[in-house]
């Protein structure tokens, strides 16, 4: 089972959230998202427990309490949904925008 962990403080590291899960069950892996910009935590991970009657334990357990003074966010994680598709027509890629414009661009004005 894949979960999304939202609201994490920014100094947590992959071995803390691991550890938090563990006490539910084998975590497979344990993921804190990072900017590749600015090297700092987005406050978000993800976790991956193979069974998924301790993976639900622990969203159960989880979700809402405060870690670090922040309250955490725990659900199981929804399938990534492509902002982009290719483009039939070309080898370019173009945003699935829901507008009727036949701009690929979008404009803040």
């Amino acid at each position: 089972m894949n979960i999304y962990v939202g609201n994490l403080h920014f100094n947590l590291n992959e071995d803390e959230l691991r550890e938090i899960f563990e006490e539910y069950g084998e975590v497979a892996s344990a993921k804190v998202i990072i900017d590749k910009y600015s090297g700092r935590s987005k406050g978000f991970g993800f976790v991956e427990m193979p069974n998924d009657t301790e993976g639900e334990a622990a969203i159960k357990g989880l979700n809402g309490v405060d870690l670090k003074g922040r309250n955490m966010t725990v659900n199981q994680s929804e399938e990534r949904k492509d902002n982009y598709k290719k483009d039939s027509n070309s080898s370019n890629f173009r945003r699935n925008n829901n507008n009727n414009s036949n701009s690929n661009y979008r404009s803040n004005y």
